[in-house]
């Protein structure tokens, strides 16, 4: 988004963004998930006036709070070691 604040080139800059942001998604998220996260970055980047979206944030939601709730908790457990 923040190449929205450069007057005229700052459009221009999401061609260069857009390919980095989808690998970097995909780097983050191997998988099914990361594949279609990426193309979903790749599109939204190129987009004009789509930079709003808040996609890596989206992602993280989906994969850390919203996948993990519908998972059981299993036995986990902490060791503590105590120092004196």
């Amino acid at each position: 988004m923040a190449t929205m604040a450069i007057p005229v080139v700052g459009p221009f800059l999401d061609l260069a963004w857009a390919p980095y942001a989808a690998k970097s998604m995909s780097k983050m998220y191997p998988g099914k998930k990361g594949k279609l996260a990426s193309i979903l970055v790749f599109i939204e980047e190129i987009l004009p006036f789509t930079d709003i979206v808040p996609s890596f944030t989206l992602m993280w939601l989906y994969t850390f709070v919203f996948s993990s709730a519908n998972k059981p908790v299993e036995n986990v457990v902490f060791e503590a070691e105590m120092v004196r």
